[in-house]
This record gives structure tokens, C-alpha cells and sequence, in this order.
């Protein structure tokens, strides 16, 4: 089972959510909104976010859907 950790550093409004140990060689890419992709530098594997300028009751995580679990499980829609 993943393990997810998340970071909120209240001072710098940073939220950081880690579904993979954080690298060294990791890359970040930006999504818009201030949403940030974290990725490994060497397989480009997403690795975890974070949310720039994150207060609680951030309505930006009202369109969030998390599931865990392979895609090939997924059933088609339509």
C-alpha cells in the first residue's frame, strides 16, 4: 500500500503532498494555479505536488479525486 505524506508549512503557505520518498534529482513542473508537478529527474515518474500560497479550506481541492490503484483496473466511461 502507498504511503502518502503531507507537509504544511503555514509560514510560506506551501503545501507538499508526497505519494513516492522525495530526491534529490527531482524536477518540478508547473500545472497552473499555482499547483506544482513534482516528478523523478531520471524517469520523469510523478512522484508528488504542491500547492503554492495553501490555506486551509483551499477551494482548489474542491475538483480533487485521488484513487489509488492500477490503471489497467479502471473500466471505460460511455
Amino acid at each position: 500500500m502507498a504511503q502518502i505524506k503531507v507537509f504544511y508549512e503555514p509560514e510560506t503557505e506551501l503545501l507538499s503532498v508526497f505519494w513516492q520518498v522525495p530526491r534529490k534529482n527531482q524536477i518540478a513542473t508547473e500545472l497552473g494555479d499555482g499547483v506544482i508537478l513534482i516528478k523523478d529527474g531520471v524517469s520523469g515518474e510523478p512522484i508528488g505536488i504542491e500547492v503554492l500560497s495553501y490555506h486551509p479550506g483551499d477551494d482548489r481541492f474542491d475538483a480533487v479525486s485521488v484513487e489509488l490503484g492500477q490503471i489497467s483496473s479502471m473500466q471505460p466511461v460511455g
